[in-house]
């Protein structure tokens, strides 16, 4: 094969009570003062609290912007690049889901490098390292801690911009368990979902390599035995851990093959119906699984293995049946609403469905999916997910 190249952060700590090596890790990097960029909810309920004094106790300050209280846009970002500037900060802690922390990588770019954060959609297109940069992720779905990517949102055209870099790495990555606990039922589905997604994309794509399938089907076979017991028991650590640990898979696998059909129709969804990511996907997932297993059926009869299903005996095509079967079930039973009941109506979508298909086009990642759709099958596949 081709040669292929593989990053991950500098440092990933993962387990209960990681999320404590955050004062350590930003002395390591040369810190004295960090700006802490997190939501309201996560800085109310001091979920945050560990974080500030584990900086504290070593000796570095901290300046909070708690203002990331939706999906990510280019209002947070200029809040947080002001906030950077203004308090003479070196270093950026992001705390919470991917909001937060896709937030502080477009705030790190910002912080070594001209113009603003538009000019950088697409990718390969920042030329200097960002400023030190900690992520500390509070949901389990997202994998932004482990990920080159990050995805701001331009209110003003109602687009998702993409923008990727191994710049966008984080320095360290502290992924904790014990943060996951107070997450709501719906949220743990959602991102556990859009876990599931990444992982499944990131083995089905035409970019898939030799590491990123062991990490890819090792993620989908804890999230698919572990996510629906996070979800029955909160409390439950050891499901919580597992599905933690899935999601940090499935973040490095992606990060390292890319994305497919799903993600690329997921952010116009989010762009023009402000559905969150994680559960755009998830409602997409099933009716695009099906689509597209006669594009790679070994890949997906490898999936529905790696989900414990038992597949021996059933053609190839037919097992990778069962597979996507088996997660339309999962996203049933786990309470994701369809398309129409999120507030998408046949009537709205009717209006910029065109520019949707065009958009999920333009964004590269249905080119990645083992079976290409064309406008009009996308089209299709927005309805059908309806």
């Amino acid at each position: 094969m081709d040669a292929r190249s593989f990053r991950v952060p500098g440092t990933i700590h993962f387990g209960v009570n990681a999320v404590n090596q955050a004062g350590g890790e930003a002395k390591n990097l040369g810190a004295k003062k960090a700006l802490l960029i997190t939501d309201k909810v996560l800085a109310s309920t001091g979920t945050i609290n560990p974080v500030v004094a584990s900086l504290k106790d070593a000796g570095i300050e901290t300046v909070i912007y708690d203002g990331v209280n939706s999906e990510p846009t280019i209002a947070h970002v200029q809040e947080g690049f002001e906030l950077f500037q203004q308090g003479h900060c070196d270093i950026l802690v992001a705390c919470g889901g991917g909001s937060p922390i896709d937030v502080a990588k477009a705030v790190r770019v910002l912080a070594t490098n001209k113009g603003s954060v538009e000019d950088y959609m697409g990718f390969n297109k920042i030329n200097k390292p960002g400023a030190p940069f900690i992520a500390i992720p509070t949901t389990a779905g997202t994998g932004s801690e482990a990920t080159m990517v990050t995805i701001i949102t331009d209110t003003s055209r109602d687009v998702k911009m993409l923008i990727g870099s191994p710049y966008l790495l984080p320095s360290v990555a502290l992924v904790d368990p014990m943060l996951t606990l107070k997450m709501p039922r719906g949220l743990t589905a959602a991102t556990g979902l859009d876990a599931l997604t990444h992982a499944i994309e990131a083995y089905v794509s035409v970019k898939a390599q030799p590491l990123t399938d062991i990490l890819a089907l090792s993620a989908i076979r804890k999230i698919s035995t572990f996510l629906p017991q996070a979800w029955a028991n909160p409390e439950n650590l050891t499901a919580r851990s597992e599905t933690m640990l899935g999601a940090l898979q499935a973040g490095i696998s992606f990060s390292n093959s890319s994305v497919a059909l799903v993600h690329g129709m997921s952010r116009p969804i989010g762009a023009n119906f402000h559905v969150p990511h994680g559960v755009s996907n998830a409602a997409l997932l099933g009716v695009v699984m099906e689509f597209s297993l006669m594009g790679a059926p070994d890949r997906y009869a490898d999936v529905a293995e790696a989900m414990g299903l038992k597949v021996k005996g059933l053609s190839v095509m037919d097992a990778a049946q069962v597979g996507a079967e088996k997660v339309k079930d999962m996203i049933q039973k786990l309470q994701i609403p369809s398309l129409s009941k999120l507030g998408v109506t046949r009537e709205k979508l009717d209006e910029v469905v065109s520019k949707m298909a065009d958009d999920a086009i333009a964004s590269g990642s249905p080119a990645n999916n083992p079976r290409k759709a064309t406008k009009d099958e996308i089209i299709e596949l927005y309805y059908a997910a309806l």
